[in-house]
């Protein structure tokens, strides 16, 4: 699932259960509406609280969403990934996909994850 809030400059991606890349491939064609409703310098929000399993074939697929957020201006990732064997190499794929002023946390849990977020507003 992919949402975009405009008012809070935040895209938020979930994945939950047993993600196959046709998922994530359809989770990828609606990025571009999403991020079209948001300005140069959003955040972003992933999370995969619900996730079960994720295939590692879907690293292609993710590689492209993260080229997205960065040509689009990502200036924060908040992962949400509270089981660590579930990430296909999401931090080092953000490496190459990212650019180093990109600040990228990764949280345990959600509550985590929206306190930064909230955090990172009231800053602005």
């Amino acid at each position: 699932m992919v949402e975009a809030d405009p008012a809070r400059q935040l895209m938020v991606v979930r994945y939950g259960g047993h993600i196959t890349p046709a998922e994530v491939q359809r989770t990828l064609q609606d990025a571009p509406p999403a991020l079209a409703r948001l300005q140069n310098g959003f955040r972003l929000l992933v999370d995969l609280t619900e996730l079960e399993k994720m295939d590692l074939a879907c690293a292609p697929f993710i590689e492209k969403m993260m080229d997205l957020c960065q040509e689009k201006g990502v200036a924060e990732v908040v992962r949400v990934i509270p089981d660590p064997t579930r990430d296909i190499g999401m931090g080092i794929m953000s490496h190459f996909h990212y650019d180093s002023v990109v600040s990228i946390v990764t949280c345990s849990t959600l509550a985590d994850a929206l306190k930064i977020l909230t955090d990172s507003s009231a800053a602005e």
